[in-house]
């Protein structure tokens, strides 16, 4: 498999890099610190289906086969369209990317991110023998944004559209999407706990833009925050995580949750630190804080998912 010429200058500067073209690069490339953004919504969708009477287990296997098999291509997607329009260069603040190091071709990355969507769209055709043709449309329009979302003539990412792309996908679609799977039909628990969903997996897009403000506003990547400024981050990422605090206490008080939904409240104080951190930190100090918010929408959806499950 032919790698990118400066493979061997890029392994030679960073030796803590792994080979070009081993399984690691690809591990690498996958990001497995974003798959819980894949996973929550799945596990909360679930739920919801439970606590409403009916499941099918094999629905929500293929629903989290299939989630996970769109973060992955997407995120090759990422790799490869950032890379090419120059948002990731030499400058870059974040964890190393495997095109732009020139550990993996950009031929090879869009190989990767096809096989990823196909197995999406094996997984989606299970759903639809399942749930009947209205997953087409989910399935085709989650792959196609997750291409746009770096790619393509207009992409979200570069049009301060990303947020929006990831509250909706990953939370409303993905969640009231399993639901829906799971059990035939969409709750009214699931509308609602698909806004602490969606919240927490934007924020973790809003970590990775307010790190990367000065970078993507040489090259026009027009983010939110390269839009309205990065203190705008530190007001929209607080916003966000209240949302997700706020939303579990709305569903008990709709009556569409039981008291279950209170435990959601326990990494509560994780929130605030990582709101003050978030908000005293610029550049490559913000690393950290994208897997760390990744892991409260993990721990916040779990608890959520079990007061959802078993809290009524």
């Amino acid at each position: 498999m032919a790698m990118s010429p400066h493979a061997s200058v890029a392994n030679a500067e960073r030796p803590d890099l792994p080979s070009p073209g081993s399984l690691r690069v690809w591990l690498l490339a996958a990001r497995p610190q974003t798959l819980p953004v894949a996973v929550a919504p799945v596990a909360v969708g679930a739920a919801t289906a439970y606590a409403a009477g009916t499941v099918r287990v094999s629905a929500v296997v293929a629903a989290l086969f299939g989630a996970l098999m769109i973060q992955i291509g997407t995120n090759f997607a990422n790799d490869v369209f950032d890379f090419e329009k120059g948002a990731d260069n030499e400058s870059r603040l974040g964890p190393p990317r495997a095109v732009q190091s020139g550990l993996l071709s950009p031929r090879a990355v869009r190989l990767g991110m096809a096989i990823s969507f196909a197995l999406a769209t094996l997984a989606g055709a299970w759903l639809v023998h399942l749930a009947g043709p209205v997953i087409v449309a989910i399935g085709v329009a989650s792959i196609l944004s997750g291409i746009a979302y770096t790619g393509g003539p207009y992409p979200l990412g570069y049009n301060g559209l990303g947020d929006v792309f990831v509250f909706v996908f990953f939370g409303l679609v993905a969640v009231c999407g399993t639901a829906f799977v799971a059990s035939g039909g969409v709750p009214a628990a699931a509308w609602l706990a698909a806004v602490p969903v969606g919240s927490l997996a934007t924020a973790v897009l809003v970590v990775n833009n307010a790190r990367d403000f000065s970078t993507d506003s040489k090259v026009g990547k027009r983010t939110l925050v390269v839009r309205f400024g990065r203190r705008f981050a530190n007001y929209e990422y607080t916003a966000l995580l209240a949302a997700a605090f706020i939303a579990p206490l709305c569903m008990f008080a709709l009556d569409v949750a039981g008291p279950g939904v209170f435990a959601t409240l326990l990494p509560l104080p994780l929130g605030v630190m990582l709101c003050r951190r978030v908000a005293g930190s610029e550049g490559a100090l913000l690393n950290p804080l994208l897997p760390a918010t990744a892991r409260l929408l993990l721990i916040h959806s779990a608890l959520l998912a079990a007061g959802i499950a078993w809290g009524m």
